[in-house]
């Protein structure tokens, strides 16, 4: 019995491992992005860090309820939560790619264009309707073209519930 959960744990942790090894630079740098953190030098975005670490742990600890559900994606659902969490609560960015954005603005945009998230499934996600998802998308464009001032509210406004 101990033998055959142990190899259970052996395969899980070695699954996840192959997940991390493919999935962690392109989690990093949506984390990055978000965060508006410095992408160089290497190290200089320790909140982003950090925050793929968390949503990288709570996908390990769900690993094996996942049932077929893309890893990939739960990951990324969790980083945006996180963000928001984090945002709603006090942090600013510090000089990142991003960082004309507010926090809603930056999460949106990522989401849709590094990421490639559909319009509908950013909506679900945030909590927003699919024309709102579309306005901030394009406001956020506009503002990173340079054809928009940026506006002074930094902040989220209102938290992602967590998915279960």
């Amino acid at each position: 019995m101990r033998e055959r959960q142990a190899g259970r744990e052996r395969r899980r942790a070695q699954e996840f491992e192959t997940f991390v090894a493919g999935a962690a630079g392109r989690l990093l740098h949506t984390a990055t992005l978000l965060t508006s953190e410095p992408l160089r030098p290497p190290g200089a975005n320790p909140r982003a860090q950090r925050m793929l670490t968390a949503a990288l742990a709570r996908t390990y600890a769900q690993w094996e309820r996942l049932r077929g559900e893309d890893p990939y994606d739960r990951t990324r659902r969790e980083l945006a939560v996180r963000f928001a969490h984090e945002v709603w609560r006090h942090h600013r960015p510090r000089g990142g790619l991003l960082d004309r954005l507010t926090a809603q603005e930056r999460l949106v945009l990522v989401l849709r264009l590094y990421e490639g998230v559909a319009e509908e499934q950013a909506a679900a996600l945030l909590g927003l309707s699919v024309d709102r998802v579309r306005a901030i998308c394009n406001r956020s464009v506009a503002t990173l073209r340079g054809t928009r001032r940026p506006t002074a509210r930094r902040g989220w406004q209102r938290p992602l519930e967590t998915a279960p």
